[in-house]
């Protein structure tokens, strides 16, 4: 274990390199050049590492390609590793916030979420070859391509690869290093409201305006958040009307809706799919769904968290935990009952932002907890 750790801290420079190498291709989500670009990138290091892996990459028209890895198989059940290769920043971006290193930081678009944790995988499979480790269990490695939008093609894959898994770790970014026990879930909505267009200055009356009628709508999905039950309904992109002299006869708005529990996410889909208007000369329409249901703190959560945090402490790191209101493609694996560890990507801050990093000191010690945890039986 002394090996691994100074290997992970003589390849730091190499690491960072490789990191900042993947980073500079864009690959926002639906961008389906950019993520093939990414895969490519990945399978030719992977071939780097080892002509045993088996790789298949999926292509899903309209979104790019998920990657699946399979290494050391066997007939145990594998040991699931999750990830993905989609951003949300768009093409471009990088113009306006270059991959760079400051005070010990290296900042770039998707760095900290979640491309630097690709590269610790990568690494730790560098290890296990160069040290010719063979873990107990299998190893899979699902990095998909469209986490950050819903998951709409990914999640089938992550749930038939996590139903053979014997338990999953999420290599999403951690905030203060902290593990990740307990995530809501997420629904995603869009209301559109219909209305009639109408001269605003000659005869208003004969319209029915679609703004007027969203805004009662927006002031009604407020008033769904319950924040003691953990539960929020934020209405996040509201769009509407044609011209300024002209009533409004389309408008609509984006709803972003985090729960904790079924039964609350049962009770505002209920609500917000049952939406009447207030002019009757109006019709609302509601389109979308709950996404990923809520990644609860269950006993065999815990139970993988102690694990981690006791092996961390074996070479003096300390893993703390906590639980977010964003969802990852963990949350489809909780559902189906398997063991997950959530967050243990390398320490950071600013996902989805311009000031998105990971600390450059972190990495080698992410690498050598992920390295142990897949090693222990």
């Amino acid at each position: 274990m002394d090996q691994l750790q100074a290997f992970f801290e003589e390849r730091l420079d190499r690491t960072i390199r490789r990191i900042q190498q993947l980073v500079e291709i864009e690959s926002p989500s639906r961008d389906e050049a950019g993520s093939r670009m990414a895969v490519v990138w990945i399978e030719d290091e992977l071939r780097r590492i080892s002509d045993d892996f088996r790789i298949e990459r999926i292509t899903v028209e309209g979104f790019g390609e998920h990657l699946v890895v399979r290494a050391y198989e066997g007939k145990e059940k594998p040991v699931l590793l999750l990830g993905h290769t989609d951003t949300v920043h768009p093409r471009g971006t990088k113009e306006r916030n270059p991959t760079r290193i400051e005070d010990g930081r290296l900042y770039g678009c998707g760095t900290f979420d979640m491309k630097a944790n690709i590269v610790v995988i990568l690494e730790v499979l560098r290890a296990f070859r160069e040290f010719e480790l063979t873990p107990p269990r299998p190893i899979t490695i699902l990095l998909s391509c469209d986490e950050e939008i819903g998951s709409h093609s990914g999640r089938p894959i992550v749930e038939r690869e996590a139903a053979n898994a014997e338990y999953a770790l999420v290599c999403e970014p951690s905030a203060d290093g902290r593990a990740k026990t307990g995530r809501k879930g997420t629904g995603m909505f869009t209301i559109k409201a219909h209305g009639i267009p109408a001269h605003a200055g000659l005869e208003p009356e004969k319209g029915a305006s679609a703004v007027l009628e969203l805004s009662r709508q927006i002031q009604r999905l407020h008033d769904l958040n319950d924040l003691e039950k953990g539960t929020t309904v934020n209405v996040c992109i509201v769009s509407g009307g044609t011209a300024s002299n002209v009533i409004p006869s389309e408008a609509e708005c984006e709803v972003d809706v985090r729960f904790s529990s079924m039964k609350e996410a049962a009770r505002i889909e209920k609500a917000i799919t049952t939406l009447k208007p207030f002019d009757p000369k109006v019709r609302v329409e509601v389109i979308g769904e709950i996404n990923r249901p809520p990644m609860e703190r269950s006993r065999a959560v815990i139970k993988l968290y102690e694990r981690a945090r006791k092996t961390a402490l074996k070479f003096g790191y300390e893993l703390g935990e906590t639980t977010v209101g964003g969802a990852s493609d963990g949350n489809f694996v909780a559902a189906l009952g398997v063991p997950l560890l959530d967050g243990l990507g390398i320490t950071g801050n600013g996902a989805h932002t311009l000031d998105e990093y990971v600390r450059l000191d972190d990495i080698p010690k992410r690498a050598l907890l992920l390295a142990r945890l897949i090693l222990e039986k």
